[in-house]
């Protein structure tokens, strides 16, 4: 018998190979079934020490793998649930969480009212009664504050101008030499 040449030998190990390789990626993803894991092409490849492009150049397998995928997992426990489902029960409970935030900050606006009214009247001085001329005054007093504060830049751009004035009068007295009298 003769011994098969190079060409045949290389091809015979690259069928090898390939079929090493094909027989990794259905124990990973039977490994990754019987465990109840996640199924995605980046897991089996990862499981079986192959690169992705590998389940994505061979059609059946990929096929395998998204199959294998969509179906509901059994794990140790039981079924298993689906990232979508989780993806769903994830969004649902954030949802929840806000509602039950402003619900929260709701009845903290009541309490808060509720405990002032109490302490109103738990000091005898009772709430106060003529809501419209606090307001009246505040507003009274917000306008002399404005009228103060547009009065005092006035009165500090009058002394930096005065300053300005001390400085060049200042500069104009100690050039000049002093004049014997």
């Amino acid at each position: 018998m003769s011994q098969p040449g190079p060409a045949a030998q290389l091809a015979k190990a690259r069928a090898d190979d390939s079929a090493r390789r094909r027989r990794r990626v259905l124990a990973a993803l039977d490994d990754l079934t019987r465990d109840g894991l996640t199924i995605t092409v980046s897991a089996v490849a990862r499981l079986a020490n192959v690169h992705r492009s590998l389940i994505y150049r061979h059609s059946d397998l990929h096929a395998t793998v998204l199959a294998r995928a969509g179906q509901p997992q059994e794990g140790p426990t039981g079924p298993q649930v689906s990232r979508r489902s989780l993806l769903a029960d994830l969004a649902n409970l954030a949802d929840r969480s806000a509602r039950q935030a402003q619900h929260i900050v709701h009845l903290e606006q009541r309490l808060s009212h509720i405990l002032g009214q109490d302490a109103w009247r738990a000091t005898g001085l009772g709430a106060p009664t003529d809501i419209d001329a606090l307001q009246e005054k505040i507003a009274h007093l917000e306008q002399q504050v404005a009228e103060l504060a547009s009065r005092l830049g006035e009165r500090e751009e009058d002394l930096a101008a005065a300053r300005s004035t001390n400085r060049e009068l200042m500069t104009q007295l100690n050039s000049h030499p002093h004049r014997p009298r």
